[in-house]
Protein backbone atom coordinates (compact mmCIF):
# COMPACT_ATOMS: atom_id res chain seq x y z
CA UNK A 1 0.00 0.00 0.00
CA UNK A 2 1.18 3.22 -0.32
CA UNK A 3 1.49 5.87 2.32
CA UNK A 4 -0.45 8.55 0.47
CA UNK A 5 -2.19 8.48 -3.03
CA UNK A 6 -3.15 11.36 -5.70
CA UNK A 7 -6.85 10.94 -6.25
CA UNK A 8 -8.66 12.14 -9.06
CA UNK A 9 -8.79 15.69 -9.35
CA UNK A 10 -12.46 15.55 -10.65
CA UNK A 11 -16.39 15.99 -8.79
CA UNK A 12 -17.71 13.18 -7.43
CA UNK A 13 -20.47 12.86 -10.11
CA UNK A 14 -17.55 12.27 -12.61
CA UNK A 15 -17.22 8.05 -10.69
CA UNK A 16 -20.75 7.41 -12.09
CA UNK A 17 -20.04 8.74 -15.44
CA UNK A 18 -17.16 7.09 -15.83
CA UNK A 19 -18.18 3.64 -14.27
CA UNK A 20 -21.40 3.91 -16.42
CA UNK A 21 -18.96 5.12 -19.61
CA UNK A 22 -16.64 1.76 -18.81
CA UNK A 23 -19.09 -0.76 -17.60
CA UNK A 24 -22.78 0.08 -18.68
CA UNK A 25 -24.81 -3.03 -18.80
CA UNK A 26 -23.08 -3.99 -15.45
CA UNK A 27 -25.29 -4.08 -12.43
CA UNK A 28 -24.67 -1.24 -10.08
CA UNK A 29 -27.73 -1.35 -7.67
CA UNK A 30 -29.60 -4.62 -6.87
CA UNK A 31 -32.82 -4.24 -4.50
CA UNK A 32 -34.42 -7.59 -3.59
CA UNK A 33 -35.76 -8.56 -7.29
CA UNK A 34 -34.85 -5.32 -9.14
CA UNK A 35 -31.39 -5.27 -10.74
CA UNK A 36 -30.15 -1.84 -12.41
CA UNK A 37 -27.34 -1.27 -14.73
CA UNK A 38 -24.51 1.72 -14.59
CA UNK A 39 -26.40 3.05 -17.67
CA UNK A 40 -29.98 3.07 -16.24
CA UNK A 41 -28.73 4.70 -12.31
CA UNK A 42 -27.05 7.40 -14.57
CA UNK A 43 -29.96 8.14 -16.79
CA UNK A 44 -32.68 8.67 -13.61
CA UNK A 45 -29.54 10.68 -11.90
CA UNK A 46 -29.53 13.55 -14.70
CA UNK A 47 -33.32 13.39 -15.13
CA UNK A 48 -33.54 13.84 -11.69
CA UNK A 49 -31.04 16.59 -11.84
CA UNK A 50 -32.88 18.17 -14.81
CA UNK A 51 -35.89 18.18 -13.02
CA UNK A 52 -33.68 19.80 -9.58
CA UNK A 53 -32.68 22.62 -11.74
CA UNK A 54 -35.86 23.18 -12.76
CA UNK A 55 -37.10 23.70 -9.13
CA UNK A 56 -34.58 25.90 -8.56
CA UNK A 57 -31.38 24.10 -7.21
CA UNK A 58 -28.41 26.21 -8.14
CA UNK A 59 -24.92 25.56 -7.70
CA UNK A 60 -24.28 25.82 -3.60
CA UNK A 61 -27.71 25.02 -2.58
CA UNK A 62 -28.35 22.68 0.42
CA UNK A 63 -30.74 19.36 -0.77
CA UNK A 64 -31.91 17.22 1.95
CA UNK A 65 -32.17 13.50 1.40
CA UNK A 66 -33.94 11.98 4.04
CA UNK A 67 -34.66 8.18 3.42
CA UNK A 68 -33.28 4.53 4.11
CA UNK A 69 -30.93 2.34 2.00
CA UNK A 70 -32.28 2.15 -1.37
CA UNK A 71 -31.69 2.47 -5.11
CA UNK A 72 -33.60 6.17 -4.79
CA UNK A 73 -31.19 7.26 -2.21
CA UNK A 74 -28.18 6.54 -4.49
CA UNK A 75 -29.93 8.10 -7.32
CA UNK A 76 -30.95 11.22 -5.75
CA UNK A 77 -27.72 11.78 -3.66
CA UNK A 78 -25.77 11.45 -7.22
CA UNK A 79 -28.50 14.01 -8.81
CA UNK A 80 -27.82 16.46 -6.25
CA UNK A 81 -23.96 16.42 -6.98
CA UNK A 82 -24.87 16.36 -10.81
CA UNK A 83 -27.22 19.73 -10.27
CA UNK A 84 -23.76 21.00 -8.48
CA UNK A 85 -25.11 21.59 -4.94
CA UNK A 86 -24.67 20.00 -2.07
CA UNK A 87 -26.14 16.84 -0.24
CA UNK A 88 -27.60 17.26 3.54
CA UNK A 89 -28.09 13.41 4.90
CA UNK A 90 -30.81 12.69 7.00
CA UNK A 91 -31.02 10.01 9.33
CA UNK A 92 -34.79 8.69 8.84
CA UNK A 93 -34.93 7.80 12.53
CA UNK A 94 -35.48 11.54 13.29
CA UNK A 95 -38.86 12.82 14.16
CA UNK A 96 -40.56 16.17 13.10
CA UNK A 97 -38.58 17.78 16.50
CA UNK A 98 -35.02 16.88 15.14
CA UNK A 99 -36.14 17.27 11.75
CA UNK A 100 -36.37 21.32 11.61
CA UNK A 101 -33.06 21.76 12.33
CA UNK A 102 -32.11 20.05 8.94
CA UNK A 103 -34.06 22.08 7.52
CA UNK A 104 -33.45 25.88 8.96
CA UNK A 105 -29.29 25.25 9.54
CA UNK A 106 -28.62 24.03 6.44
CA UNK A 107 -31.15 27.12 4.52
CA UNK A 108 -32.79 23.97 2.53
CA UNK A 109 -35.55 24.28 0.12
CA UNK A 110 -35.92 21.55 -1.41
CA UNK A 111 -35.87 17.62 0.10
CA UNK A 112 -36.04 14.10 -1.30
CA UNK A 113 -37.67 11.34 0.76
CA UNK A 114 -39.57 8.27 1.26
CA UNK A 115 -43.66 8.10 1.41
CA UNK A 116 -43.28 6.17 5.00
CA UNK A 117 -41.50 9.42 6.31
CA UNK A 118 -42.96 12.40 4.30
CA UNK A 119 -45.27 13.04 6.50
CA UNK A 120 -42.86 13.47 9.51
CA UNK A 121 -41.05 15.85 7.37
CA UNK A 122 -43.96 18.00 5.94
CA UNK A 123 -45.60 18.42 10.04
CA UNK A 124 -41.37 19.58 10.82
CA UNK A 125 -41.88 21.86 7.85
CA UNK A 126 -45.45 23.06 9.02
CA UNK A 127 -44.37 24.46 12.38
CA UNK A 128 -41.56 26.71 10.81
CA UNK A 129 -41.73 30.19 9.46
CA UNK A 130 -42.57 30.60 6.52
CA UNK A 131 -39.45 31.84 5.16
CA UNK A 132 -37.56 29.02 6.65
CA UNK A 133 -40.00 26.13 5.12
CA UNK A 134 -39.50 24.11 2.15
CA UNK A 135 -40.63 24.99 -1.13
CA UNK A 136 -40.69 21.73 -2.79
CA UNK A 137 -40.43 18.09 -1.41
CA UNK A 138 -39.87 14.72 -3.90
CA UNK A 139 -41.26 11.59 -2.55
CA UNK A 140 -40.25 8.17 -3.49
CA UNK A 141 -42.00 4.74 -2.15
CA UNK A 142 -39.36 2.15 -1.76
CA UNK A 143 -41.17 -0.43 -4.53
CA UNK A 144 -40.70 2.38 -6.73
CA UNK A 145 -37.29 0.46 -7.03
CA UNK A 146 -38.84 -3.33 -6.75
CA UNK A 147 -42.16 -5.71 -7.10
CA UNK A 148 -43.30 -6.71 -3.53
CA UNK A 149 -44.97 -9.87 -4.77
CA UNK A 150 -41.58 -10.96 -6.81
CA UNK A 151 -40.06 -13.88 -4.64
CA UNK A 152 -37.34 -15.06 -7.25
CA UNK A 153 -33.85 -14.76 -6.68
CA UNK A 154 -34.64 -16.22 -3.42
CA UNK A 155 -34.62 -12.74 -1.98
CA UNK A 156 -38.10 -12.12 -1.14
CA UNK A 157 -39.06 -9.22 0.93
CA UNK A 158 -39.23 -10.34 4.75
CA UNK A 159 -43.13 -10.83 5.40
CA UNK A 160 -42.26 -8.33 8.45
CA UNK A 161 -41.05 -5.86 6.17
CA UNK A 162 -44.39 -6.33 3.72
CA UNK A 163 -46.39 -3.21 4.86
CA UNK A 164 -43.65 -0.96 5.09
CA UNK A 165 -41.59 -1.45 2.28
CA UNK A 166 -44.20 -2.85 -0.39
CA UNK A 167 -47.37 -0.64 0.56
CA UNK A 168 -47.87 2.34 -1.11
CA UNK A 169 -48.82 6.19 1.04
CA UNK A 170 -50.72 8.89 0.72
CA UNK A 171 -48.65 11.89 -0.22
CA UNK A 172 -48.36 14.66 2.68
CA UNK A 173 -49.67 18.61 1.73
CA UNK A 174 -46.56 20.89 2.45
CA UNK A 175 -47.14 23.68 3.67
CA UNK A 176 -46.51 26.51 1.46
CA UNK A 177 -45.25 24.33 -0.99
CA UNK A 178 -45.56 21.52 -3.76
CA UNK A 179 -44.68 17.70 -3.41
CA UNK A 180 -43.67 16.03 -6.18
CA UNK A 181 -43.67 11.75 -6.77
CA UNK A 182 -40.23 10.26 -7.58
CA UNK A 183 -42.34 8.76 -10.80
CA UNK A 184 -43.09 12.21 -12.02
CA UNK A 185 -39.69 13.40 -11.48
CA UNK A 186 -37.96 11.24 -13.47
CA UNK A 187 -40.10 11.27 -16.28
CA UNK A 188 -39.12 14.71 -18.38
CA UNK A 189 -37.00 13.09 -21.04
CA UNK A 190 -33.19 13.43 -20.71
CA UNK A 191 -33.53 16.68 -19.13
CA UNK A 192 -32.10 18.51 -22.27
CA UNK A 193 -31.56 22.01 -22.40
CA UNK A 194 -32.58 21.68 -18.30
CA UNK A 195 -29.73 19.55 -17.26
CA UNK A 196 -26.99 22.18 -16.13
CA UNK A 197 -23.42 22.16 -17.43
CA UNK A 198 -22.10 20.51 -14.48
CA UNK A 199 -19.33 22.43 -13.06
CA UNK A 200 -18.56 21.40 -9.23
CA UNK A 201 -14.77 21.37 -8.79
CA UNK A 202 -12.84 19.25 -6.13
CA UNK A 203 -12.50 22.19 -4.08
CA UNK A 204 -16.58 22.70 -4.04
CA UNK A 205 -18.80 22.01 -0.95
CA UNK A 206 -20.37 18.03 -1.52
CA UNK A 207 -21.83 16.93 1.24
CA UNK A 208 -23.21 18.44 4.70
CA UNK A 209 -23.36 15.72 7.28
CA UNK A 210 -24.69 16.19 10.60
CA UNK A 211 -22.74 15.24 13.76
CA UNK A 212 -23.60 16.08 17.04
CA UNK A 213 -21.44 17.23 19.89
CA UNK A 214 -21.01 17.76 23.87
CA UNK A 215 -22.93 20.90 23.84
CA UNK A 216 -25.88 22.33 21.40
CA UNK A 217 -27.66 21.06 18.40
CA UNK A 218 -26.16 18.72 15.62
CA UNK A 219 -23.36 20.94 13.54
CA UNK A 220 -23.00 20.23 9.74
CA UNK A 221 -19.54 18.85 8.45
CA UNK A 222 -18.84 20.36 5.59
CA UNK A 223 -16.81 18.12 3.04
CA UNK A 224 -15.79 18.44 -0.05
CA UNK A 225 -15.67 16.57 -3.34
CA UNK A 226 -11.66 15.89 -3.15
CA UNK A 227 -12.47 15.46 0.64
CA UNK A 228 -14.84 12.74 -0.03
CA UNK A 229 -12.82 11.26 -3.32
CA UNK A 230 -9.41 10.59 -1.16
CA UNK A 231 -11.59 8.23 1.16
CA UNK A 232 -13.56 6.90 -1.77
CA UNK A 233 -10.07 5.86 -3.51
CA UNK A 234 -8.03 4.78 -0.31
CA UNK A 235 -11.20 2.24 0.56
CA UNK A 236 -11.03 0.30 -2.52
CA UNK A 237 -7.27 0.46 -2.34
CA UNK A 238 -7.53 -0.49 0.93
CA UNK A 239 -9.88 -3.59 0.39
CA UNK A 240 -7.60 -4.94 -1.89
CA UNK A 241 -11.00 -4.38 -4.34
CA UNK A 242 -11.13 -5.28 -8.37
CA UNK A 243 -14.06 -4.07 -10.71
CA UNK A 244 -15.79 -7.88 -9.41
CA UNK A 245 -16.71 -6.51 -6.07
CA UNK A 246 -20.11 -7.43 -4.88
CA UNK A 247 -20.82 -5.06 -2.15
CA UNK A 248 -23.46 -5.34 1.04
CA UNK A 249 -24.70 -2.10 1.64
CA UNK A 250 -26.34 -2.08 5.05
CA UNK A 251 -24.63 0.26 7.19
CA UNK A 252 -26.64 3.33 6.07
CA UNK A 253 -25.87 5.37 3.65
CA UNK A 254 -26.77 8.75 5.46
CA UNK A 255 -23.90 7.60 8.01
CA UNK A 256 -20.48 8.51 6.50
CA UNK A 257 -19.14 4.85 6.41
CA UNK A 258 -22.09 3.77 4.70
CA UNK A 259 -21.68 6.77 1.95
CA UNK A 260 -18.33 6.64 1.76
CA UNK A 261 -16.58 3.64 2.51
CA UNK A 262 -19.68 1.58 0.89
CA UNK A 263 -21.35 3.63 -1.88
CA UNK A 264 -18.49 5.66 -3.01
CA UNK A 265 -15.82 3.55 -2.99
CA UNK A 266 -18.05 0.58 -4.90
CA UNK A 267 -19.43 2.89 -7.18
CA UNK A 268 -15.80 4.41 -8.16
CA UNK A 269 -14.75 1.32 -8.36
CA UNK A 270 -17.06 -0.30 -11.13
CA UNK A 271 -18.26 -2.79 -8.32
CA UNK A 272 -21.88 -3.89 -7.30
CA UNK A 273 -23.97 -2.69 -4.26
CA UNK A 274 -26.64 -5.22 -2.83
CA UNK A 275 -28.96 -2.85 -1.25
CA UNK A 276 -30.21 -3.47 2.41
CA UNK A 277 -32.98 -0.80 3.40
CA UNK A 278 -32.15 -1.68 7.66
CA UNK A 279 -30.57 -4.39 9.07
CA UNK A 280 -32.15 -8.40 9.01
CA UNK A 281 -29.86 -11.23 9.67
CA UNK A 282 -31.81 -13.36 7.63
CA UNK A 283 -32.07 -11.26 5.12
CA UNK A 284 -27.96 -10.28 5.08
CA UNK A 285 -27.66 -14.54 5.01
CA UNK A 286 -29.41 -14.81 1.86
CA UNK A 287 -28.20 -12.03 0.21
CA UNK A 288 -25.10 -12.38 0.65
CA UNK A 289 -25.29 -16.53 -0.48
CA UNK A 290 -26.97 -15.36 -3.56
CA UNK A 291 -25.60 -12.64 -4.69
CA UNK A 292 -22.00 -13.92 -3.93
CA UNK A 293 -21.15 -10.99 -2.11
CA UNK A 294 -17.05 -10.47 -1.79
CA UNK A 295 -17.12 -7.19 0.34
CA UNK A 296 -18.98 -6.43 3.54
CA UNK A 297 -18.65 -3.28 6.09
CA UNK A 298 -20.74 -3.13 8.79
CA UNK A 299 -21.17 -2.75 12.78
CA UNK A 300 -19.85 -5.81 14.81
CA UNK A 301 -23.43 -5.92 16.45
CA UNK A 302 -24.88 -7.18 13.08
CA UNK A 303 -21.93 -10.17 12.82
CA UNK A 304 -22.84 -11.34 16.15
CA UNK A 305 -26.90 -11.10 15.11
CA UNK A 306 -25.73 -12.83 11.61
CA UNK A 307 -23.57 -15.72 13.60
CA UNK A 308 -26.43 -16.44 15.81
CA UNK A 309 -29.10 -17.28 13.17
CA UNK A 310 -30.80 -20.25 13.66
CA UNK A 311 -30.60 -20.65 9.88
CA UNK A 312 -26.93 -20.15 10.10
CA UNK A 313 -25.27 -23.24 8.57
CA UNK A 314 -28.11 -22.57 5.56
CA UNK A 315 -26.02 -19.57 4.71
CA UNK A 316 -22.77 -19.68 2.32
CA UNK A 317 -20.51 -17.51 2.93
CA UNK A 318 -17.76 -18.87 1.04
CA UNK A 319 -17.31 -15.43 -1.64
CA UNK A 320 -16.93 -13.02 1.17
CA UNK A 321 -12.90 -11.67 0.81
CA UNK A 322 -13.37 -8.43 3.22
CA UNK A 323 -15.36 -7.93 6.07
CA UNK A 324 -14.47 -5.42 8.65
CA UNK A 325 -16.27 -2.35 10.22
CA UNK A 326 -16.28 -0.18 13.02
CA UNK A 327 -18.62 1.97 15.35
CA UNK A 328 -18.33 -0.41 18.14
CA UNK A 329 -15.83 -2.73 19.01
CA UNK A 330 -15.71 -6.45 17.78
CA UNK A 331 -15.57 -9.09 21.00
CA UNK A 332 -12.48 -10.52 20.22
CA UNK A 333 -14.36 -14.55 20.94
CA UNK A 334 -16.51 -13.31 17.91
CA UNK A 335 -13.27 -12.20 15.90
CA UNK A 336 -11.50 -15.43 16.65
CA UNK A 337 -14.48 -17.59 15.48
CA UNK A 338 -14.71 -15.77 11.92
CA UNK A 339 -10.91 -16.50 11.67
CA UNK A 340 -10.94 -20.09 12.72
CA UNK A 341 -13.99 -21.22 11.33
CA UNK A 342 -13.89 -18.88 7.94
CA UNK A 343 -10.43 -17.98 7.37
CA UNK A 344 -12.20 -14.30 7.62
CA UNK A 345 -10.09 -11.51 9.54
CA UNK A 346 -12.47 -8.52 10.27
CA UNK A 347 -10.45 -5.66 10.16
CA UNK A 348 -11.55 -3.35 12.75
CA UNK A 349 -11.67 0.43 11.71
CA UNK A 350 -12.14 4.20 13.15
CA UNK A 351 -12.97 7.29 11.38
CA UNK A 352 -15.51 10.19 12.46
CA UNK A 353 -17.99 12.44 10.35
CA UNK A 354 -15.42 15.14 10.63
CA UNK A 355 -12.70 12.63 8.66
CA UNK A 356 -15.08 11.28 5.91
CA UNK A 357 -14.89 8.09 7.43
CA UNK A 358 -11.95 6.22 8.10
CA UNK A 359 -8.72 7.66 9.68
CA UNK A 360 -7.29 4.60 10.87
CA UNK A 361 -8.07 0.77 9.76
CA UNK A 362 -6.40 -2.77 10.01
CA UNK A 363 -4.32 -3.68 6.89
CA UNK A 364 -6.35 -6.90 6.20
CA UNK A 365 -2.99 -8.96 5.90
CA UNK A 366 -1.90 -7.69 9.27
CA UNK A 367 -5.12 -6.94 11.30
CA UNK A 368 -5.44 -6.59 15.19
CA UNK A 369 -7.99 -7.50 17.31
CA UNK A 370 -9.57 -4.73 19.64
CA UNK A 371 -7.33 -2.27 17.89
CA UNK A 372 -8.27 0.80 15.52
CA UNK A 373 -5.85 0.17 13.24
CA UNK A 374 -2.75 2.20 11.62
CA UNK A 375 -3.57 5.86 10.51
CA UNK A 376 -5.32 5.75 6.83
CA UNK A 377 -3.62 6.28 3.40
CA UNK A 378 -2.36 9.73 3.42
CA UNK A 379 -3.00 10.06 7.21
CA UNK A 380 -0.52 11.22 9.90
CA UNK A 381 -1.78 10.92 13.05
CA UNK A 382 -0.27 11.59 16.54
CA UNK A 383 -1.26 11.68 20.43
CA UNK A 384 -1.15 14.71 22.34
CA UNK A 385 -1.39 15.66 25.94
CA UNK A 386 -5.11 17.54 25.57
CA UNK A 387 -3.89 20.06 28.37
CA UNK A 388 -0.76 21.23 26.60
CA UNK A 389 -1.43 20.10 23.45
CA UNK A 390 2.10 18.40 22.50
CA UNK A 391 2.51 15.10 22.14
CA UNK A 392 3.21 12.22 24.15
CA UNK A 393 5.29 9.06 24.01
CA UNK A 394 4.81 5.94 22.11
CA UNK A 395 2.45 3.91 24.35
CA UNK A 396 1.06 6.82 26.93
CA UNK A 397 -2.62 7.39 26.62
CA UNK A 398 -3.75 11.23 25.31
CA UNK A 399 -6.43 12.86 22.18
CA UNK A 400 -5.83 11.11 19.35
CA UNK A 401 -5.66 14.01 16.26
CA UNK A 402 -5.34 13.62 12.66
CA UNK A 403 -4.27 15.50 9.56
CA UNK A 404 -5.31 14.46 6.06
CA UNK A 405 -6.95 15.19 2.84
CA UNK A 406 -10.06 13.51 4.22
CA UNK A 407 -10.39 16.03 6.42
CA UNK A 408 -13.61 18.06 6.60
CA UNK A 409 -13.42 21.94 6.39
CA UNK A 410 -14.91 22.83 9.31
CA UNK A 411 -18.56 23.25 10.75
CA UNK A 412 -21.39 24.94 8.94
CA UNK A 413 -22.07 28.68 10.43
CA UNK A 414 -19.64 27.90 13.52
CA UNK A 415 -16.37 29.60 13.13
CA UNK A 416 -16.36 29.26 16.40
CA UNK A 417 -16.95 25.14 16.93
CA UNK A 418 -14.18 25.14 13.48
CA UNK A 419 -11.54 26.91 15.68
CA UNK A 420 -11.81 25.07 18.66
CA UNK A 421 -11.82 22.22 16.38
CA UNK A 422 -8.70 21.88 15.03
CA UNK A 423 -4.79 22.96 16.17
CA UNK A 424 -1.51 23.44 14.37
CA UNK A 425 1.36 21.19 15.18
CA UNK A 426 4.58 21.01 13.05
CA UNK A 427 3.26 23.23 10.19
CA UNK A 428 -0.01 20.74 9.75
CA UNK A 429 -3.44 21.66 10.68
CA UNK A 430 -4.84 18.52 12.54
CA UNK A 431 -8.39 17.64 13.82
CA UNK A 432 -9.01 16.74 17.38
CA UNK A 433 -10.88 13.69 17.64
CA UNK A 434 -11.74 14.24 21.40
CA UNK A 435 -10.98 10.26 22.12
CA UNK A 436 -8.55 9.58 24.38
CA UNK A 437 -5.73 6.41 22.84
CA UNK A 438 -2.63 5.13 22.78
CA UNK A 439 0.07 4.28 19.93
CA UNK A 440 2.22 1.07 20.29
CA UNK A 441 5.71 0.33 18.80
CA UNK A 442 4.46 -0.73 15.47
CA UNK A 443 2.03 2.33 14.79
CA UNK A 444 -1.31 0.58 15.61
CA UNK A 445 -3.16 3.20 17.37
CA UNK A 446 -5.95 1.94 20.42
CA UNK A 447 -9.22 3.41 22.01
CA UNK A 448 -8.49 3.85 26.05
CA UNK A 449 -11.45 6.42 26.71
CA UNK A 450 -13.04 9.26 25.51
CA UNK A 451 -12.82 13.49 26.00
CA UNK A 452 -15.74 13.89 24.87
CA UNK A 453 -19.17 12.97 26.44
CA UNK A 454 -21.36 10.40 24.28
CA UNK A 455 -22.78 7.46 24.38
CA UNK A 456 -22.17 4.43 21.36
CA UNK A 457 -25.70 2.00 21.06
CA UNK A 458 -24.91 -0.53 18.82
CA UNK A 459 -22.38 1.63 17.11
CA UNK A 460 -24.88 4.44 16.55
CA UNK A 461 -23.50 7.67 18.53
CA UNK A 462 -25.94 9.20 20.82
CA UNK A 463 -24.92 12.74 22.33
CA UNK A 464 -26.30 13.47 25.95
CA UNK A 465 -26.65 17.44 25.07
CA UNK A 466 -28.78 16.60 22.47
CA UNK A 467 -31.37 14.05 23.66
CA UNK A 468 -31.17 16.23 27.18
CA UNK A 469 -32.50 19.20 25.08
CA UNK A 470 -35.24 17.85 23.31
CA UNK A 471 -36.21 16.24 26.93
CA UNK A 472 -36.70 19.78 28.49
CA UNK A 473 -39.71 20.65 25.86
CA UNK A 474 -41.41 18.00 27.84
CA UNK A 475 -43.75 20.25 30.26
CA UNK A 476 -43.60 17.57 33.01
CA UNK A 477 -39.39 17.72 33.05
CA UNK A 478 -37.67 20.52 35.57
CA UNK A 479 -34.22 19.04 34.82
CA UNK A 480 -32.46 16.05 33.21
CA UNK A 481 -29.18 14.45 32.86
CA UNK A 482 -28.37 11.66 30.13
CA UNK A 483 -25.50 8.92 31.09
CA UNK A 484 -24.80 5.59 29.55
CA UNK A 485 -26.32 2.37 31.07
CA UNK A 486 -24.65 -1.21 30.01
CA UNK A 487 -26.42 -3.37 27.85
CA UNK A 488 -26.03 -7.12 26.90
CA UNK A 489 -26.91 -6.13 23.26
CA UNK A 490 -26.41 -2.94 22.39
CA UNK A 491 -23.16 -1.99 24.78
CA UNK A 492 -24.58 0.69 25.58
CA UNK A 493 -28.07 2.21 25.99
CA UNK A 494 -29.55 5.50 26.86
CA UNK A 495 -30.61 6.35 30.81
CA UNK A 496 -32.18 9.47 31.76
CA UNK A 497 -32.06 10.62 35.25
CA UNK A 498 -34.81 13.24 35.29
CA UNK A 499 -36.07 16.13 38.15
CA UNK A 500 -39.86 16.72 37.31
CA UNK A 501 -41.59 19.85 38.07
CA UNK A 502 -43.05 19.74 41.43
CA UNK A 503 -46.83 19.64 39.85
CA UNK A 504 -46.03 16.42 38.12
CA UNK A 505 -44.46 14.35 40.51
CA UNK A 506 -46.69 11.63 41.20
CA UNK A 507 -48.83 12.31 38.38
CA UNK A 508 -46.23 10.88 35.83
CA UNK A 509 -44.17 7.83 35.70
CA UNK A 510 -41.25 6.49 34.01
CA UNK A 511 -43.08 4.91 31.36
CA UNK A 512 -44.93 8.30 30.76
CA UNK A 513 -41.31 9.79 29.81
CA UNK A 514 -39.87 7.05 27.87
CA UNK A 515 -43.41 6.90 25.64
CA UNK A 516 -43.01 10.90 25.13
CA UNK A 517 -39.20 10.72 23.90
CA UNK A 518 -39.99 7.58 21.79
CA UNK A 519 -42.54 9.92 20.02
CA UNK A 520 -40.35 13.02 19.67
CA UNK A 521 -36.74 11.42 19.18
CA UNK A 522 -35.11 8.49 16.94
CA UNK A 523 -35.35 5.21 17.90
CA UNK A 524 -31.65 4.82 18.84
CA UNK A 525 -31.80 8.29 20.85
CA UNK A 526 -34.38 8.04 22.94
CA UNK A 527 -33.89 6.74 26.48
CA UNK A 528 -34.71 3.13 27.25
CA UNK A 529 -34.26 3.67 31.24
CA UNK A 530 -35.82 6.92 33.38
CA UNK A 531 -34.84 7.24 37.06
CA UNK A 532 -36.80 9.76 38.59
CA UNK A 533 -34.52 12.12 41.49
CA UNK A 534 -34.76 14.66 43.90
CA UNK A 535 -32.01 16.72 42.61
CA UNK A 536 -28.99 16.30 40.28
CA UNK A 537 -25.58 16.87 41.79
CA UNK A 538 -24.30 19.88 40.59
CA UNK A 539 -20.75 22.24 41.11
CA UNK A 540 -20.45 25.54 42.65
CA UNK A 541 -21.31 27.12 39.54
CA UNK A 542 -24.73 25.27 39.33
CA UNK A 543 -23.18 23.42 35.97
CA UNK A 544 -24.96 19.71 36.08
CA UNK A 545 -21.58 17.16 37.55
CA UNK A 546 -22.85 14.17 35.23
CA UNK A 547 -19.96 12.25 35.76
CA UNK A 548 -20.46 11.95 39.56
CA UNK A 549 -24.01 9.90 37.62
CA UNK A 550 -22.22 8.05 35.13
CA UNK A 551 -19.87 6.60 37.86
CA UNK A 552 -22.74 5.63 39.92
CA UNK A 553 -24.37 4.02 37.45
CA UNK A 554 -21.01 2.21 36.31
CA UNK A 555 -20.41 1.18 39.61
CA UNK A 556 -24.00 -0.21 39.76
CA UNK A 557 -25.07 2.83 42.20
CA UNK A 558 -28.54 4.31 42.20
CA UNK A 559 -27.08 7.37 40.80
Amino acid sequence: MPRSITPPATSLWHNLAVSALRFPDKPALVFFDRVLSYAEVLRQAERLAATLHRLGVRKGDRVVLNMQNCPQWVIAHFAILRANAVVVPVNPMNRAEELKHYITDPDARVAITAADLAPELARANAELAPGERLAHLIVTHYSDAFDADAGENGVALPEAWRDWLGSRHALPALEGGSVMHWADALADGDGGSELPAHTATPQDLAVLPYTSGTTGLPKGCMHTHASIMHNAVASILWGNSTFENVTLSVVPMFHITGMVSVLHATIYGGGTLVIMPRWDRELAGRLISHWHVTHWTNIPTMVIDLLGSPNFASFDLSSLVYIGGGGAAMPQAVAQRLWEQYGLRYAEGYGLTETGGPSHSNPYDATRQQCLGVPFVSTDARVIDPETLQEVPQGEQGEIIMCGPQNFQGYWKRPDATAAAFIELDGKRFFRSGDLGRMDEQGYFFLTDRLKRMINASGFKVWPAEVEALMFRHPAIQEACIISSSDAYRGETVKAVVVLRAEARGKTSEDDIIDWCKQNMAAYKYPRIVQFVDALPKSGAGKVMWRILQEAESEGGNG
